[in-house]
């Protein structure tokens, strides 16, 4: 198995949009966000907030575009944005793709995003699709590009993720990810709680200078 870590969190606009999601949230954790640039594939944008431990959160937004109605992450980010929005998802970075895709009989997609400084981000994907039908379960990424372009670079090293709360079975997720119950994806702690309609991401606790930020 392929050494795998948590690596961003995602969390899908709301009737206030990219910017007024991301300025409630910079207000909450006391950092801004900055511009992640279009996702091509997928007919969404993001806005990127680095955290420590090459970790980030991203807010994404769908765009008015063919491609949002075709990709499942595109889909699933319209249908939690038309819901109210708020978490969308979690993924964890593998450095082997491809030993996922011989695990789960999957072939992983290529992502793309490109940076307003031009900068063009290439990344593999699987398991998207899960988004919408059992989001509990992370999708898995391989980053294509350098690590220094990698989105928790450049972050004030003040926001820390602390814990995330998620509706599901630890065994399922577990199973998914072909680990022990009790494997750890980082130093931040998860919290299991019996699901009350649809299984996926509750909440995240984030520690800041200024104290605990629940989200």
């Amino acid at each position: 198995m392929s050494a795998m870590r948590l690596d961003h969190l995602s969390f899908a606009v709301g009737p206030d949009g990219l910017v007024g999601t991301t300025d409630r949230l910079s207000e909450l954790l006391g950092e801004k966000f900055h511009d992640g640039g279009d996702h091509p594939r997928f007919g969404t944008r993001n806005m990127v907030l680095p955290l420590t431990d090459g970790q980030f959160l991203e807010v994404v937004e769908v765009l008015d575009h063919p491609a949002s109605d075709k990709a499942p992450f595109g889909q699933a980010a319209r249908a939690r944005s038309e819901a109210g929005g708020g978490w969308l998802g979690w993924a964890v970075a593998v450095d082997d793709i491809t030993k996922v895709e011989r695990r789960l009989d999957r072939q992983s997609a290529p992502g793309n995003r490109h940076r307003p400084d031009g900068v063009e981000l290439l990344w593999r994907q699987l398991g998207v699709k899960g988004l919408q039908s059992d989001p509990q379960l992370p999708f898995f990424v391989q980053w294509q590009s350098p690590a220094e372009e990698h989105p928790s670079v450049g972050g004030s090293g003040h926001v820390k993720l602390a814990k995330v709360e998620i509706a599901g079975d630890p065994k399922r997720v577990a199973s998914w990810l072909d680990t022990p119950d009790e494997h750890r994806l980082g130093t931040f702690d998860v919290e299991w709680v019996a699901p009350n309609g649809t299984p996926g991401i509750i909440a995240a606790t984030f520690t800041t200078p200024d104290g605990p930020v629940r989200i």
